[in-house]
């Protein structure tokens, strides 16, 4: 579904990317992880083109990221995105946040989205809140409602950039069981994130990057084991002995 191949970045001199690879296949839960500054954002923000690539090739479901010719507006509407500071539109209701794209991105109907937008709310618990703007609602609901946001273009992949990075510790797990259901769905997924409970309890693979590069892409139960590297073993030893 995702294929990152010898992917580099450079912003100015300083290289941020340095011959990435790694693959996604379909129905896949792929968490990156590594320390702070190591590329894991800036990696996932070029699977949908948000940020471009100086080097190498993206490929998602056999559409090149790169290509001059790809139309990336209208591969962006395939990949659903999640962000670490939600990215609602403040002044639209939580139920014009859903149906917003879906109107004007697919043309769907306004009484077809308003339906798939009410079924993704339940499903996400927050039917109550439909008519209520972002800014009522606590963090860990704000983010339920983007990824219900994200899912209401029925993508065939989801990317997450720390979901729950900005959350109050108690706002987590909320988050956090709407992602294991969709992974348990079979949804095609990437996942940055420090959650290493949630890749012990959902991933399939582990990628851990340091200074720009992928240092490991190993099976999650390989990973946590016996990871290869020394930087992933001290990286391991000092997230999971909190």
């Amino acid at each position: 579904m995702i294929v990152i191949d010898n992917i580099s970045k450079w912003y100015g001199s300083f290289q941020v990317l340095n011959n990435c690879s790694t693959r996604v296949s379909k129905g896949e839960v792929v968490v990156v992880c590594g320390p702070s500054g190591s590329g894991k954002s800036t990696l996932i923000k070029c699977v949908n083109g948000l940020e471009p690539f100086t080097q190498g090739d993206i490929t998602v479901d056999g559409v090149s990221v790169g290509a001059r010719e790809t139309n990336l507006p209208q591969l962006r509407a395939r990949i659903g995105m999640v962000f670490q500071n939600f990215e609602l539109f403040p002044h639209l209701s939580v139920m014009e946040n859903l149906t917003l794209a879906q109107i004007r991105v697919l043309g769907r109907t306004p009484e077809a989205a308003l339906a798939k937008g009410g079924a993704l709310l339940e499903r996400v618990g927050l039917t109550a809140h439909a008519q209520k703007f972002p800014g009522q609602l606590s963090g860990g609901q704000q983010q339920r409602v983007a990824i219900a946001r994200a899912l209401a273009m029925d993508p065939i992949a989801m990317l997450f950039d720390e979901p729950t990075s900005a959350l109050d510790p108690e706002m987590i797990n909320e988050v956090l069981d709407v992602m294991v259901d969709l992974a348990r769905d079979g949804m095609t997924m990437m996942v940055v994130t420090h959650e290493m409970g949630f890749a012990r309890k959902v991933a399939h693979r582990v990628v851990f990057m340091d200074g720009g590069e992928i240092v490991e892409d190993a099976a999650k139960e390989e990973f946590f084991a016996t990871p290869r590297s020394e930087r992933a073993r001290q990286f391991l030893s000092k997230i999971l002995s909190h």
